[in-house]
């Protein structure tokens, strides 16, 4: 045990499945993605309970922390354990490093969990490696990674279960005239792209995809409002008389001419990520996530597949959990993907069987929480005006304000709770150290629940980690300054 958990610091994703689903046989085959980035973890033990009294069986997840991982050996459950970009010039450059990797957790994890007698597993190479916004940062690292591992695979005796794959985002191919028919990879990449899908194809390994329609509402104000849902509003006709009622169907099939144009027709498609978050922007919001995750696992649920690739769809949700830590460069949604809150909580009735029953999703068991207490602005502080500003400012930048925003949950508030709300959230995720809730002066902690108009100012949980809260500077420095001078 001590060797399966000596994991690299980000390895590539592993997915192994041990044996039958448990509890819930007629959840839809579905899984979610378990992201890490979060200030205050839940018990990972208590998570896989979660998962097992929900029937979910399978959990992707983006690092190798044997933290979680410990947890879910043994579970029953198929996991999906994920390696950060920044690896991906090791993986590539040396494939001592890709045999070591495939050696130190591959084969281990194969020993441990009976991994030959699993049908198919992966080994995901990197994370959406091709993205834009990367500008070209992994453009020759990621395909002679992806050859390492499943060479290493291949040599480690695993390989005709175990296949090396790349999740990419959807914005690896393009449709010039919006219609599913004209889809094909991005001029930059085309080249690229071909042989990496080739090499898909000739070791047996799917193509994992990311579609996010919810992405595709939010970017454009000219995106028609329901074509990002499954349950109509607008059509959209393609060639051969073929017509797409929602954009995540559109996009599969765009790929799947991609796929056609590049020579591999017939390459399988898994999903990796789908789904919609419930604050941050003006269309996140606990409606419209429930929206679409109806629409979603209703068409799980009937196997319709898409008009191109009809059948049945494997798809992992985002997320689990809400993250408090994910970069908000590309939003404030970014940390609130999650179906559950960051304690754990279900956040609106969600069916996985697909049935449309209107029922929560058991909760993580077992969480604690700090005491009743929150962070709040004092109005009677002197000098406001000159101490304000810096105050919120390195709250939020330190602390969580994302509900703050146009078009979310807490926008409404007045002056005096939004000073409060950003106060309490920097507060919260510093354990409530009283340290935490000063602020020249201008805060002061108070047992009376400082919620108000429909804005939850949330009580942080004990980490299950027990990892201890930052120690900031100015903490410090303002505490030694009380000791010499008061």
């Amino acid at each position: 045990m001590a060797r399966l958990l000596r994991l690299l610091a980000g390895a590539a994703v592993l997915l192994v499945a041990a044996s039958p689903a448990m509890a819930g046989d007629a959840v839809v085959d579905v899984g979610v993605n378990w992201g890490s980035q979060l200030s205050h973890p839940l018990l990972p033990s208590s998570v896989v309970k979660m998962l097992k009294a929900n029937g979910i069986s399978k959990v992707k997840m983006f690092d190798a922390d044997p933290w979680p991982v410990g947890a879910l050996v043994d579970s029953g459950m198929e996991v999906m354990l994920g390696i950060p970009n920044d690896m991906l010039e090791t993986m590539s450059s040396s494939y001592g490093h890709a045999k070591d990797w495939v050696k130190e957790n591959v084969t281990v994890y194969g020993k441990s969990l009976n991994l030959k007698c699993v049908s198919q597993a992966y080994v995901a190479v990197g994370n959406e490696p091709f993205l834009k916004a990367y500008n070209g940062s992994f453009m020759k690292t990621t395909f002679p990674a992806l050859k390492n591992i499943q060479k290493a695979l291949d040599e480690a005796g695993v390989g005709g279960t175990v296949k090396a794959v790349v999740p990419l985002n959807a914005d690896v191919y393009v449709s010039p005239d919006d219609k599913p028919s004209s889809g094909a990879f991005r001029p930059d990449i085309n080249d690229l792209m071909t042989d990496i899908v080739k090499f898909l194809h000739d070791h047996g390994a799917p193509f994992v995809v990311n579609i996010y329609p919810f992405l595709s509402l939010a970017l454009s104000d000219d995106f028609p409002f329901d074509f990002a849902f499954f349950d109509g509003g607008r059509n959209i006709q393609d060639k051969g008389g073929i017509s797409y009622t929602n954009v995540f169907d559109a996009n599969y099939d765009t790929l799947v001419h991609a796929l056609k144009k590049a020579g591999v027709p017939n390459l399988k498609i898994v999903v990796g990520e789908a789904g919609w978050p419930t604050d941050g922007e003006k269309n996140a919001n606990v409606k419209l996530a429930r929206r679409f995750y109806d629409g979603l696992l209703e068409k799980l649920a009937k196997n319709q597949g898409t008009p191109l690739r009809p059948g049945k769809l494997e798809v992992y949700l985002f997320g689990l959990f809400d993250e408090d830590l994910k970069s908000i460069a590309p939003g404030d949604f970014e940390r609130h993907w999650g179906i559950l809150t960051y304690d754990g909580k279900p956040k609106f009735p969600i069916d996985l069987t697909g049935q449309g029953h209107d029922k929560l999703l058991a909760s993580v068991p077992d969480v604690k929480y700090l005491p009743s207490q929150w962070c709040v602005f004092d109005d009677t502080a002197k000098d406001q005006s000159n101490k304000l500003p810096g105050n919120i400012q390195y709250a939020c930048a330190s602390g969580d304000c994302t509900a703050l925003g146009y078009g979310s949950s807490c926008n409404d508030l007045d002056e005096k709770s939004n000073i409060s709300y950003a106060f309490n959230m920097y507060f919260q995720m510093q354990d409530q150290d009283v340290r935490a809730c000063d602020f020249d002066g201008l805060a002061k902690i108070t047992d009376k629940n400082a919620s108000t108009r429909g804005c939850l100012f949330p009580i942080q949980i004990v980490s299950a980690g027990g990892r201890a809260a930052p120690t900031f500077w100015w903490a410090a420095l303002w505490a030694l300054v009380v000791m010499l001078f008061v």
